[in-house]
């Protein structure tokens, strides 16, 4: 057969062409395209650790500005609860001078009443006396037969008033 007394002569030539194509496959790609793609690669984990270290630095300011916020709510909750003390205590100031004013004005009304009190108990107490002396006298003028005057029926209902009043404390 022909064909496999060619074999030896075509299997070399195709040997031959396969060695050449990997050749030129493998230095194309360790020689020219190798590098690239390491390149893009040391790129992109350049990139990679530098975005990670920009993320760090922005997540240390972060921090940094959130604690400086809350120092910010705190001093501002301190200075509100100190403003809320002082409006307190002007209030409760406030509130006491108030009552300090309406009880003095409650005072001055009782005793204006109180002395009312004692005037109308005065007036009713000596309308009570010349009314008892006016009888005591028309009784004594009644009863016994004698006259007499209006001072002396008026001081001895004085004097029977002390007399009843002495024994009502001492009993009371």
């Amino acid at each position: 057969m022909p064909q496999i007394n060619q074999l030896a002569d075509v299997l070399y030539s195709q040997l031959f062409w396969l060695a050449l194509t990997l050749a030129v496959i493998y230095f194309g790609i360790g020689k020219a395209m190798l590098p690239k793609i390491l390149g893009t690669m040391d790129a992109r984990d350049s990139r990679i650790a530098d975005d990670l270290a920009a993320a760090q630095v922005a997540r240390e300011a972060a921090d940094a500005t959130e604690e400086a916020y809350r120092a910010r709510v705190l001093e501002n909750r301190t200075e509100a609860a100190k403003l809320t003390a002082a409006a307190k205590s002007d209030a409760a100031r406030a509130t006491e001078a108030q009552v300090a004013k309406a009880d003095e004005k409650i005072r001055g009304k009782v005793e204006k009443a109180e002395a009312r009190l004692r005037a109308a108990t005065d007036a009713a107490l000596a309308d009570i006396e010349n009314v008892a002396a006016e009888a005591a006298q028309d009784m004594v003028t009644r009863l016994a037969g004698v006259s007499v005057s209006k001072a002396d029926a008026a001081q001895a209902v004085k004097a029977a008033l002390r007399q009843g009043s002495g024994q009502a404390l001492a009993n009371g």
